[in-house]
């Protein structure tokens, strides 16, 4: 049974890591989407997503034409937002059922990773949350090593 990456990106570093992921192990994929779209200020961005996670705000999402029981194995990725996933991911995550599922998060940002992980494991409910992945990003440029990226990517199955 083939992985699926489930993931949510604002700016394009979480996909090139999604990318990497397909190119490598071959997963069917699934991009979430909100059904109104963040500005494209990123100072905008920041502040909604500040109000957005100190709320526990879950966005709308566009519909998707999933079915997570076809799948055992789910990778899930975020930007941080504040110290946890962004709250578009929060928004799929509540509307799962994780029951049996083997999880394997990864989180892009620029050095705050806060509780991400430890979120992803209260959320994911009945699931099998693997150790996930801290990747550095400047801006747009990668920090982590391709190398620990693929390393962690090999060890999912």
């Amino acid at each position: 049974m083939k992985p699926l990456v489930i993931y949510y990106s604002y700016r394009g570093n979480t996909k090139s890591i999604v990318d990497m992921i397909q190119k490598k192990i071959d997963a069917d994929v699934l991009r979430i989407e909100t059904v109104v779209p963040y500005s494209t200020n990123y100072n905008q961005v920041v502040n909604q997503g500040q109000d957005e996670v100190n709320r526990g705000y879950c966005p709308k999402l566009k519909p998707v034409d999933i079915n997570l029981d076809q799948y055992d194995t789910i990778i899930l990725g975020t930007p941080v937002w504040w110290y946890t996933f962004a709250p578009a991911m929060h928004t799929f995550l509540k509307s799962q059922n994780w029951k049996g599922k083997t999880v394997y998060p990864f989180a892009t940002n620029g050095g705050w990773i806060g509780h991400t992980f430890e979120d992803f494991q209260s959320v994911c409910q009945g699931a099998d949350v693997k150790k996930g992945i801290n990747i550095r990003f400047d801006e747009t440029t990668l920090r982590t090593s391709k190398k620990d990226i693929e390393k962690w990517i090999d060890a999912i199955h």
